[in-house]
């Protein structure tokens, strides 16, 4: 009985790698500060994805509008500073909250039919508060935005600096916090049986767990932590546009948890540190034609596979293993 709950507790242990990348992420910000609004750019992006990555790599549910709970969170969070009270903190809960409450009442679409049902309805919603965000101009903006948001200091003594690391370290720090939250939830019997029911949903059923059930929670958990992200972008900006509703805020999401890996926590940090970097390097080259090379390089690896993109020395493994 110990053997098997060591090896049960025995993937939550954190490993010394993971230790020493967290060190080194948030040594970031003070290493290259002039850098500062791209690492946050990152850390947002990071937890958009680790939040998609939830709904996608362990529940298995297939979602192109998940832009909808981001686009709500920074809505609310720049609604809640301009009209409420500029506390950061306060601001961040209410996006979070809000992007619960969407996931809760839209989860009995969700539970329910195929991936490609799944498909329409979640890119339905998004396109559905899109056009209310469009419409109702004299509350979001509209086309123009939102605008005249101010933050307050962060826990009443940190300024936002123009710089971006105030912002840096305050999305560093949610993303941190979520990571550990959620690496203990993945592990969490909860977790366990929403990888079951990802790979073989008859079969959980049949043993008398509610499959609709955990659906549900997992979706809201993941629009949750979608609201969190949009809540963080429209605090370190100061500023929330059409743009955060967009189809390609949820496509760009997908691809960035494509390149990193569903399925694994650290895959959706992997995947946004990729696509954010490759997104600046390539359209500071070329700014009209990035899209390309993004393209280009999600073909190779699709065609190559990641595993062996990311470490070539196992091709010489495969050919081996391939004459034997």
């Amino acid at each position: 009985m110990s053997s098997l709950s060591s090896r049960l507790t025995a993937p939550a242990r954190w490993k010394p790698w993971e230790i020493a990348l967290w060190l080194a992420i948030w040594a970031m910000p003070l290493a290259v500060p002039q850098h500062a609004a791209l690492i946050n750019d990152i850390a947002i992006t990071a937890l958009f994805a680790l939040s998609l990555d939830i709904v996608l790599g362990y529940a298995g549910i297939v979602s192109l509008g998940h832009a909808a709970f981001f686009g709500l969170g920074a809505y609310g969070a720049a609604l809640f500073a301009k009209l409420v009270m500029p506390d950061p903190l306060a601001g961040l809960a209410v996006a979070t909250a809000l992007g619960a409450v969407l996931g809760l009442l839209t989860s009995p679409m969700i539970v329910r039919g195929t991936d490609l049902t799944r498909l329409m309805v979640t890119m339905g919603v998004a396109l559905v508060l899109y056009e209310l965000a469009n419409k109702f101009d004299s509350v979001t903006g509209g086309a123009d935005g939102l605008q005249g948001v101010v933050m307050g200091p962060l826990l009443g003594a940190f300024e936002f600096d123009l710089g971006g690391r105030v912002a840096s370290f305050y999305s560093l720090t949610v993303l941190f916090i979520v990571f550990v939250v959620m690496r203990r939830v993945v592990h969490s019997p909860f977790g366990i049986s929403l990888q079951a029911l990802r790979d073989n949903r008859l079969r959980l059923s049949s043993i008398g767990m509610s499959v609709q059930g955990r659906l549900a929670v997992a979706y809201t958990l993941g629009a949750a932590l979608a609201g969190t992200a949009g809540g963080l972008l429209a605090q370190t900006t100061g500023f929330a546009s059409l743009d955060v509703l967009d189809f390609h805020r949820s496509a760009d999401i997908m691809l960035a948890l494509v390149i990193g890996g569903a399925g694994w926590l650290w895959g959706g940090l992997a995947g946004a540190i990729a696509f954010k970097v490759m997104h600046d390097l390539i359209s500071a080259v070329t700014a009209q034609y990035w899209t390309f090379w993004i393209g280009l390089f999600l073909v190779v690896l699709m065609l190559v596979g990641r595993d062996r993109l990311f470490r070539p020395w196992r091709w010489f493994g495969a050919g081996k293993g391939a004459s034997k």
